[in-house]
C-alpha cells in the first residue's frame, strides 16, 4: 500500500471519496425513503464539504490513532490482511461518530439526539460492511492500479 507521503495523500484522497460518497448516499436514502437516481445526484451537493472534511480528519488525526489502536489487538506479524481489516475497524469506530456530528451540525436540526441517532443508523448497517467489503478493497485496487510496483522476489 502506501509508502510515501505522495502516495498516502492520493490513497487517503481516494478512500474519503468512495466511502463519503456512499455514506452521503445512504444518507440520503434514509432521509429520502429509498433509493433512485435522483438519490446519487443529490449526494453529490454534500460531497464538496464532507470530502475535505474525511480527509484532514483521516490524514492528520485518525491514520494515526487507528493504527495504534489496532496493534492493541493484532500484531505486526499477523497476516498483513488481518492487519488492514484490524486498522479498518478501528477507523470506521473513529470516523463515524465523527463525521455524524458534522453531518448533523451542517445539514440537520442539531441535537445530541439526532446525532446519536445519525450515528447508529450509520455506524453498523452502513459504514463498517461499506468500508470492509466494498469501499476498502476498491479504493485499494485503484491505488494499486495508480501505483503498480514490480513484483519482488522471494
Amino acid at each position: 500500500m502506501p509508502k510515501t507521503r505522495f502516495e498516502n495523500v492520493i490513497f487517503t484522497l481516494i478512500m474519503a471519496l468512495v466511502m463519503v460518497y456512499g455514506m452521503i448516499v445512504y444518507n440520503v436514502a434514509l432521509n429520502t425513503g429509498g433509493v433512485t437516481g435522483q438519490t446519487f445526484l443529490l449526494a453529490l451537493h454534500e460531497l464538496p464539504i464532507m470530502v475535505p472534511v474525511a480527509f484532514v480528519l483521516e490524514f492528520f488525526v485518525v491514520e494515526r490513532l487507528a493504527t495504534r489502536l489496532a496493534f492493541t489487538v493484532v500484531r505486526p506479524t499477523d497476516r498483513p490482511q488481518i492487519i488492514t481489516f484490524a486498522i479498518s475497524i478501528m477507523i470506521v469506530c473513529i470516523m463515524c461518530p465523527v463525521m455524524s456530528l458534522i453531518a448533523t451540525l451542517l445539514f440537520k436540526k442539531p441535537g445530541i439526539g439526532t446525532w446519536v441517532q445519525t450515528f447508529g443508523c450509520n455506524m453498523m448497517p452502513m459504514a463498517l460492511i461499506w468500508q470492509l467489503l466494498y469501499c476498502g478493497p476498491l479504493c485499494r485496487l485503484i491505488f494499486r492500479l495508480l501505483f503498480r510496483r514490480k513484483q519482488e522476489m522471494p
